[in-house]
């Protein structure tokens, strides 16, 4: 005892240094972590009050708070002594194998920079990519969070998202409405196409420019089926497709004009034993 005594009083000089440099280290580190998390989020401030979509602010915050983080332990290790210039060399030797490690990851972020970069799709849009629809709701540095229509969030690795085609459903104002509507055979063409069009003519959604079509597409097996294609805003898409379909089959039952449905005719043939 007497010796550690001994030994704590010779080296109280030394402890004492070595004590305040642990306390500034720590300092550093949770300065810069508090540092990190402002600089991320005015960041962020910054890009929304340029109105910059809301995902590219969200994802460059990610990219500060990253580059700040690092820079903190860096500061915090110098503080306690470690010699950072060797210690950035095992870094960056780490870094390569662990990239090796994760090339899925890398090749998550690079996507997201070409995702911000490209802007195939922003905040807000509804999209259809990888296999999955839904409307973005954030863009990380790894991955893209979809909210669907039931309300459930999806999180797609941007690899996948910028595999292969993205449908954008909400760049454009405008979208076309696509229907076939199959009647008999039996039906008046003439008053069945002046019935079609009575009934976008009485949707006040439906855009004039451009103009609705209403042709005979196809003389298919068991009826002709007309298109319909009306162009509408893309906010009133759905609502306007769902009342269109039903007005559409009530119209044609008022006028009695059928429309056929699958059925199959079987023949019964008597054999004579």
């Amino acid at each position: 005892m007497e010796a550690i005594t001994n030994w704590l009083s010779e080296n109280s000089g030394l402890l004492t240094h070595y004590a305040i440099q642990f306390v500034l280290a720590l300092i550093v580190f949770l300065v810069g972590m508090r540092l990190a998390k402002w600089c991320s989020k005015l960041t962020e401030k910054g890009f929304a009050k340029r109105k910059v979509d809301k995902a590219v602010g969200s994802f460059c915050g990610n990219i500060i708070y990253a580059l700040v983080f690092i820079a903190t332990i860096l500061m915090a290790l110098s503080q306690v002594g470690v010699e950072t210039t060797s210690f950035i060399a095992i870094l960056g030797a780490a870094g390569l194998a662990v990239g090796l490690a994760l090339q899925g990851s890398l090749s998550n972020f690079a996507s997201g920079v070409l995702i911000i970069i490209l802007r195939p799709f922003k905040s807000g849009d509804y999209i259809e990519a990888g296999g999955k629809a839904g409307s973005v709701r954030k863009i990380e540095i790894f991955s893209t969070e979809l909210n669907t229509p039931d309300n459930k969030i999806i999180v797609m690795p941007n690899s996948s998202i910028m595999s292969g085609a993205i449908v954008n459903y909400s760049r454009e104002k405008t979208r076309r409405i696509d229907l076939v509507i199959g009647v008999s055979y039996d039906a008046d063409l003439k008053k069945t196409k002046e019935i079609l069009k009575s009934v976008l003519d009485a949707e006040s959604r439906l855009l004039k420019e451009p103009a609705y079509t209403v042709a005979v597409n196809e003389l298919a097996d068991s009826s002709v089926n007309f298109v319909v294609r009306p162009w509408v805003n893309t906010v009133d898409y759905w609502p306007t497709y769902f009342d269109l379909m039903e007005n559409i089959k009530i119209a044609l039952d008022d006028n009695d004009i059928g429309i056929p449905y699958p059925q199959m005719d079987v023949h019964l043939h008597k054999t004579s034993e």
